[in-house]
């Protein structure tokens, strides 16, 4: 499903954060970013990693789509107006993830790739976090 026509928006430091995560995903990325600003926080994670996070309550799994490279997670970008994404600042606030789960979703449908927002989760929201669904993504 790769989008070669799509210009890469991303900074090379959030392009090797891509590296290794599922390409359906990065392509997923790379068309939602034509929308929203983000960057990319994390994406493929080690088993080391995830154990501690999860010691530090930042998880709750070791079955993390991460360690698989099922997953990203994205901060959502604001521009200080100079439109470069190295001088802005990343925030926090919920109703910026709502914008930027917007446009994974868009652009995940226009691609027909399958994706979870960890936003949508009920018990432990995860505002940053899209992963590839499991039942089409095993």
């Amino acid at each position: 499903m790769s989008q070669a026509a799509t210009p890469d928006l991303l900074l090379p430091r959030d392009r090797e954060r891509l590296v290794g995560v599922h390409q359906d995903l990065v392509d997923v990325v790379l068309l939602a970013r034509l929308h929203t600003p983000f960057i990319v926080l994390e994406g493929l994670r080690s088993a080391e990693r995830q154990a501690k996070l999860v010691q530090i309550g930042a998880s709750r799994t070791m079955n993390s789509r991460h360690i698989t490279g099922h997953a990203v997670d994205l901060g959502y970008w604001l521009d200080d107006g100079d439109g470069k994404v190295g001088n802005g600042e990343v925030r926090w606030d919920w109703p910026l993830y709502h914008q930027q789960a917007a446009a994974m979703k868009a652009a995940a449908a226009q691609l027909g790739v399958k994706i979870i927002w960890g936003g949508d989760w009920k018990s432990f929201p995860d505002g940053p976090h899209f992963e590839l669904d499991r039942r089409f993504y095993p």
